[in-house]
């Protein structure tokens, strides 16, 4: 069983058929459903037959019922707080050439708990994967940091996810207990099994340089195995035996709304089956290839 632990939203799509034309009107096509990085990685690990169970937290409201249900008839169990009160979390994406620009409202998200996440790991498991917003998100980062070291005290292994490059950028002024770091974010993963990142998020952890050596530096740094995606250009695994490169597949673009996550779940699961980083890397870009041909970040319900 593998828990992937985070965000769950309403993903409000917009596709644009031309440039976004500020202040007036803008052709598109809208598409409105299920999202949030570590729902998302799970409904891609229920479709290539992976047990997994979603850890998250939701509003007492229709969003958050229909998000529910999405996850369960995907095939999804699901250990989810209801908050009253609260809204489900929802993301707007603008997508344009490849290009995506997320506007978010956290909504629940932010009200993860860390008794949430215990009553999960109790019910057993092999990995917990979490979304990296629920640490760069301050009210729901003790959950976080929480989940990873109740993870490891109960023998599990552990994977995050970066989640983004300008939430990265925006906590490295950031105290944490043991004073300043070159960036919270590593303090808080560090002992993790593997650190997924693009190379967006890689260079806001790592500084600039070159991707292998961005790698093995977040691989010095956690003390343990990194993937950096490279886009077209495929993606590497780092850790203490050196760096492995595989290009990407050829696949037509759609639309890369979740594509990260499908990779993700491609990767853990061939990771949690014990092939070697290159078979991972190879089960990860085929399963993001499969995204990029899609609208939306998930795969389409059985």
């Amino acid at each position: 069983m593998i828990l992937t632990v985070g965000d769950l939203v309403t993903d409000v799509l917009a596709v644009l058929r031309a440039p976004l034309a500020p202040g007036s009107d803008t052709p598109a096509t809208v598409h409105v459903a299920g999202g949030g990085q570590a729902a998302n990685t799970a409904a891609w690990l229920a479709a290539i037959g992976a047990p997994v169970t979603f850890v998250g937290a939701v509003g007492d409201d229709q969003a958050g019922r229909d998000r529910l249900a999405e996850l369960h008839q995907a095939g999804v169990r699901t250990q989810v707080s209801v908050r009253p009160g609260a809204s489900t979390g929802s993301i707007v994406v603008l997508t344009h050439g490849g290009e995506r620009t997320f506007i978010s409202d956290r909504g629940a998200n932010l009200l993860l708990a860390s008794t949430d996440v215990d009553a999960a790991i109790e019910r057993g498991g092999q990995l917990l994967h979490l979304s990296g917003y629920t640490l760069l998100d301050q009210p729901s980062r003790p959950a976080g940091r929480r989940a990873l070291a109740a993870a490891r005290a109960a023998g599990l292994r552990t994977s995050v996810d970066a989640a983004s490059a300008a939430p990265l950028h925006a906590v490295t002024t950031e105290l944490i207990d043991d004073g300043p770091t070159g960036h919270p974010f590593l303090d808080w993963i560090r002992g993790v099994d593997l650190l997924l990142a693009n190379a967006d998020e890689a260079t806001a952890l790592a500084g600039p340089g070159l991707p292998a050596d961005q790698a093995m530096a977040l691989s010095y740094a956690i003390g343990g195995q990194v993937v950096v995606k490279l886009g077209p250009y495929g993606a590497l695994w780092a850790g203490p035996a050196g760096v492995v490169h595989l290009p990407t597949e050829p696949a037509p673009m759609v639309d890369a709304t979740g594509a990260g996550d499908a990779f993700a779940a491609g990767l853990l699961h061939a990771w949690m089956s014990g092939a070697d980083p290159v078979q991972c890397l190879q089960a990860a870009c085929h399963l993001g290839a499969q995204a990029i041909g899609l609208v939306g970040a998930r795969p389409p319900l059985p």
